[in-house]
């Protein structure tokens, strides 16, 4: 369930923060503090310390009774009431979005609605569905999934340092008095420096914190992303997205959601060694079925108006949001109370009709499962009327300003009520289409746009299967009043015997004719196929992109022409993953990131950075970058390209060549520090031989020996091993 139990990103929770009971001082709708909240020191009574349960039940009780009085107030029923009008006008406006969404989780499951159904089986004709609009999903979906998930350690996003990092003011200090101890030195010894000469030297020192800036920049990015991709797969993200991919290919829109903070046990070990159960929070991202949104009817997208997320809670759910900031533990026991056994639900059509579509029995799918419907809010309210629910004037300083804010109703409870915590207000939810529609939050999916080219598929493979059948044998034609009594006309087979009496009037026809019925199954397979080829040209998605070429001459008979093909297809696509990136990737990345700037403690992860979705880029060069990244290492392999790039260099582009190969990089290539200890070393050995042997020399002219001839040089009595022992030699004429 989203957000279910913990706090959503609009009501971030810090890291560090308490995992006890804490009160919310931004809950409109807090009862009093319950005694070990209270900030007053207590007096020292010598008496007996109550059982824990007995003070249990001694809290319960003051919380029931603080919230009898809250509940009398009439500002608690209004929240309540503005919600439910609120969905109620979103749910109506939503009908024919419902409906359209329904027949396409029919269609992919390759069924035909209840009513059309109906009118199939009245005209007696076969039911057959010819599943056209099921494999394309299918085929959007792997489309899709091969860009944005990946293989092995790609992802569909990254983040880059600004390419102009801001210099800090305390650098920028360190720049002017560098300057002005160099001009008093230069000045004490009697120079003069020209004010170009001090512009140089500022440009000079600037350039040089800027580079350094620039590689601690990419270093603390780096930890960023590393931390980031951490928290993607441990919060479920690529789950999250394989399901919003699917939505995609099936619904009008699909949605996804987070971060959601969840509080979660974990074990760990103390320093004794012993086993502990720890709750923690984490951060996870979840899909959001479109079913249960419900924005605005005059929304054009889902940051704008009233949006409503309806949840089936069970009693876990609830439980687990008492003692959470923001929620009011009162009101949740109330809930309990009243609803933890029979449930609560509002009986919507749309709740059966799904589970019908769904293929699951849609009465015990929907009755008395236990669960409890919840409307989750989002919406904006005057400041005026948060104050008249119960909102202090430090929390709505304008009467008149509009504030976004976040509720949770079940039934008549308002168990949540707050300000959306958000710096920008912007709410975790991120939605996009297959095909977007202007001014409006739905959009048309590959089944909206073939919607006609599957009934006429499906309409000539009825056609084509009834006269299949009629026409497979011969229609027969029988003289009723020639037939003696007790005759079988019902049956026919060879050597059959057909008995008749004679016409009373003295006709001579024939009792009995055959007939042959014609067949239509060449006119029925064109227009089948005729309406199927309209079906790839209406969604962009031609079959031969899921490798069924067959039939598709010209161009297609070779391999660099159906690669071209391919690639011209492939353009639809390229804009669906476009819009993917800019709509869904790059601003959930982007919040995360900000969520990690505002409550993380570790100072190296902090820095200015910009968020790449390279979804639609991986699509364009994916293929081609290793090829490219292999001829750039073949043509840098050179004396010349390794003084400009250096070991540095070389060492980048074998990291992202290994990369790409699904390697782990930090095995095959060691780190920038270690090259350059590993350079340092070299050159230090190197000027160490070159030292010896320059000793070696100066040593033997001192003595007055001449210098040793290179190995192998014959020279008499003067030969020398390589090194340098004399060789003598018994053979010599002397």
């Amino acid at each position: 369930m989203a957000g279910v139990g913990l706090p959503t990103p609009s009501a971030p929770v810090a890291p560090a923060a308490s995992m006890g009971p804490v009160r919310s001082t931004a809950d409109p709708f807090s009862f009093g503090e319950s005694p070990e909240f209270s900030s007053e020191p207590a007096a020292l009574i010598v008496m007996d310390k109550p059982s824990p349960a007995a003070a249990m039940a001694d809290r319960l009780e003051a919380l029931d009774a603080a919230f009898e009085v809250q509940q009398a107030k009439p500002i608690i029923s209004a929240l309540a009431g503005h919600i439910k009008e609120a969905f109620t006008k979103a749910e109506q406006a939503r009908q024919s979005v419902t409906t359209q969404m329904l027949e396409a989780l029919y269609a992919r499951r390759g069924e035909y609605t209840a009513e059309k159904l109906a009118q199939i089986q009245a005209s007696k004709q076969p039911v057959i569905y010819m599943m056209v609009a099921s494999a394309k999903m299918r085929q959007v979906e792997s489309l899709l999934r091969d860009v944005l998930l990946g293989a092995g350690g790609e992802k569909p996003w990254t983040i880059a340092p600004t390419p102009a990092p801001e210099l800090p003011q305390e650098h920028v200090g360190m720049i002017v008095q560098t300057l002005q101890q160099e001009l008093q030195q230069a000045m004490m010894m009697g120079l003069e420096p020209s004010m170009g000469e001090a512009r140089q030297r500022v440009r000079v020192y600037k350039e040089q914190l800027t580079n350094a800036l620039r590689e601690e920049a990419a270093a603390r990015c780096e930890r960023m992303e590393d931390k980031m991709e951490d928290q993607l797969l441990e919060g479920g993200f690529l789950t999250a997205l394989d399901q919003f991919i699917a939505d995609l290919a099936t619904f009008k829109t699909a949605f996804v959601k987070g971060p959601v903070v969840r509080r979660k046990p974990k074990l760990e070990w103390d320093a004794s060694g012993e086993l502990l159960v720890q709750d923690d929070l984490v951060l996870e991202w979840e899909r959001v079925d479109p079913f249960n949104i419900y924005p605005a009817p005059w929304a054009r997208h889902i940051g704008e108006g009233p949006l409503i997320e309806k949840h089936k809670l069970t009693r876990e759910d609830l439980t687990q949001m008492i003692g959470v900031e923001g929620y009011n533990e009162a009101a949740i026991r109330r809930v309990l109370d009243e609803y933890g056994e029979s449930g609560l639900q509002t009986h919507s059509s749309t709740d059966t009709l799904k589970a019908s579509a769904e293929g699951k029995d849609s009465i015990n799918a929907t009755t008395n499962t236990g669960l409890i419907d919840a409307l989750q809010f989002w919406g904006s309210a005057s400041g005026q009327m948060l104050r008249d629910w119960g909102m202090s004037e430090d929390e709505t300083p304008d009467p008149a300003k509009e504030y976004q804010i976040e509720a949770w109703v079940v039934g008549s409870y308002v168990i949540k009520a707050v300000l959306n915590a958000d710096p920008l207000a912007r709410r975790p939810y991120y939605a996009d289409s297959f095909q977007k529609v202007p001014g409006s939050v739905w959009g048309n999916a590959p089944y909206d746009l073939m919607r006609d080219c599957q009934d006429m598929c499906n309409a000539a493979a009825r056609s084509l299967a009834g006269n299949l059948g009629i026409s497979s044998g011969p229609q027969v034609a029988i003289l009723s009043n020639r037939l003696p009594a007790g005759e079988d006309v019902t049956e026919m087979y060879p050597w059959k015997i057909w008995q008749f009496e004679s016409d009373p009037m003295g006709s001579t026809a024939a009792p009995i004719t055959f007939f042959q019925p014609s067949s239509n199954a060449n006119e029925l397979m064109t227009v089948y196929e005729r309406f199927s080829a309209l079906a790839d040209e209406y969604t962009g998605i031609p079959r031969y992109m899921a490798g069924f070429n067959e039939g598709s001459g010209g161009a297609g008979r070779t391999a660099s022409g159906m690669s071209m093909m391919i690639g011209n297809a492939s353009k639809i696509i390229k804009q669906v993953v476009g819009s993917i990136d800019a709509n869904v990737i790059s601003k959930l990345i982007e919040r995360l990131y900000y969520y990690n700037m505002r409550y993380s403690d570790d100072p190296d992860l902090k820095g200015d950075v910009n968020v790449i979705a390279r979804g639609a880029m991986s699509l364009a060069v994916k293929e081609a970058a290793q090829v490219r990244t292999n001829e750039f290492l073949q043509a840098t392999a050179n004396p010349i390209d390794m003084q400009i790039v250096g070991m540095e260099g070389r060492a980048e582009l074998l990291r992202q060549a290994a990369k790409r190969l699904d390697v782990n990089p930090d095995k095959v290539v060691p780190p920038v520090q270690i090259i350059k200890e590993r350079a340092a070393m070299a050159q230090m050995q190197m000027m160490q031989q070159q030292a010896m042997m320059a000793q070696q020399s100066q040593g033997a002219n001192g003595q007055g020996v001449q210098p040793q001839n290179p190995p192998g040089s014959p020279t008499g009595n003067d030969q020398t091993l390589e090194n340098g022992a004399p060789v003598s030699d018994h053979f010599s004429p002397s």
